[in-house]
């Protein structure tokens, strides 16, 4: 990996590429230490101590929330943009063609849709947020132009850290949005390992190594569920064209266990957070159904049972939503029989479709059981040994890994297309 790194760094298209990459990252955590006015900083650690939901937002944010930051949302509006958006090319068949069909034009306009959203669900749910933490004492009590002023704030840092991501995509060398989460958790490292030590104690050398069983744990089975793939052979049929013979090669498509990556975990997270963010934008009328609800959700989901299995099974779900959306087994199957190819033994056209159809759902199973069994494997632990730690930093070390693997796998890529550009 650290081979592949020096020699990108070698060439100056990705070298300065990386080093955009890099900037646009101090940018985001710079914004991310600007707080927004009148805080209890000592209140606010408290509160999230106490709330399992909002330390996973704040995981899932970036580590903005715990100094309620301009970009205290982080890009959570947007991911929830984007599963609206998902979720509606299943009812409107005009945003399905847009998306699967009109190419990279139309996935820019479907993204763009994407970001007007965002713009509405920032503004209710930093409403929302400021009215929760002004019931918890983390807020004074503000007046209409303060609260204005604060939705107006947070919704713009929400908005700038949009785009900071989107430009980071545009290097093609990692996931933006991924990136920016994988920023905020690695930035929280050096503390927590500072406190580790300051707050070393014999006694809890068992939490300690329960913490790196499990690290090692996670790092060895995402490593093998994301390099993990199914190789179905491909032929293809010799074609004479003039007096020159095309074809006639074998060759196979790779089906990777998990074609969805890191993504799931984020649209489970961004679901289970969904009731509270509910329960925010309720609180635009009715302030008091919106704290019944709030006490409401919070009581249910601090209840390990009913969290551990609803977080396994939206792993689950959307490990198959999202290889459905990035993978069409039927427009595979199609491009291989205008190019000659076919599998052995499966007829060309529809047959290959379902026959490919068919494989990814199994593939997929192996990996979306897997990739759920990890991200709820450190709430087994907690309720093993008692450690609560471990809850968020088992999920914060699966989005690190999944993220890191993903960004090399990219970056090989730019690698290797610019070594054959060599050759010609």
């Amino acid at each position: 990996m650290f081979s592949k790194l020096l020699a990108s760094l070698k060439i100056p298209d990705i070298r300065n590429k990386i080093l955009s990459i890099a900037f646009l990252l101090v940018v985001f955590r710079i914004f991310a230490a600007i707080p927004i006015p009148g805080i209890d900083a000592v209140r606010l650690r408290e509160f999230l101590g106490s709330n399992q939901l909002l330390g996973f937002l704040n995981v899932f944010s970036g580590g903005t929330l715990a100094n309620l930051s301009i970009m205290m949302l982080g890009v959570g509006p947007y991911i929830t943009a984007t599963i609206i958006m998902q979720l509606l090319t299943m009812i409107f068949p005009n945003l399905k063609v847009l998306y699967y069909e009109e190419g990279a034009q139309g996935r820019a306009k479907f993204n763009r849709i994407s970001r007007y959203i965002t713009v509405p669900l920032a503004g209710l749910q930093a409403y929302g947020f400021m009215n929760l933490l002004h019931r918890q004492g983390v807020l004074p009590t503000l007046g209409i132009f303060e609260i204005l002023r604060n939705v107006i704030i947070i919704t713009t840092g929400t908005m700038i850290l949009v785009w900071i991501g989107e430009l980071i995509t545009e290097k093609k060398i990692g996931n933006g949005t991924s990136l920016i989460i994988f920023s905020g958790i690695v930035s929280a490292l050096p503390r927590a390992i500072r406190t580790a030590l300051l707050s070393y104690d014999a006694a809890m050398l068992p939490t300690y190594l329960a913490f790196i069983v499990l690290s090692i744990i996670i790092i060895g089975g995402v490593v093998f569920v994301n390099q993990g793939e199914r190789k179905v052979p491909v032929s293809y049929s010799k074609r004479v064209r003039g007096n020159k013979v095309y074809g006639g090669s074998m060759s196979y498509l790779p089906l990777r266990v998990n074609q969805a990556g890191v993504i799931p975990i984020i649209f489970a997270i961004s679901i289970l957070l969904f009731p509270q963010f509910l329960a925010q934008i309720i609180s635009v009328v009715s302030v008091d159904v919106s704290a019944r609800l709030n006490d409401l959700v919070s009581k249910l989901l601090n209840n390990q049972l009913v969290y551990g299995i609803s977080y396994f099974v939206l792993v689950v779900v959307f490990t198959y939503f999202y290889t459905a959306v990035t993978f069409d087994p039927k427009e595979i199957a199609k491009n291989l029989q205008r190019s000659g190819g076919f599998i052995p033994g499966i007829r060309p056209g529809e047959p290959s479709g379902e026959f490919l159809s068919k494989l990814v759902n199994r593939v997929t199973l192996f990996g979306a059981i897997f990739l759920g069994l990890i991200a709820i494997l450190p709430l087994i632990t907690r309720a093993i040994t008692g450690i609560a730690t471990l809850t968020i930093g088992g999920t914060a070390l699966l989005i690190v890994v999944s993220v890191a693997l993903e960004t090399m796998q990219q970056l090989e890529a730019q690698l290797t297309m610019r070594e054959y550009e060599g050759m010609e």
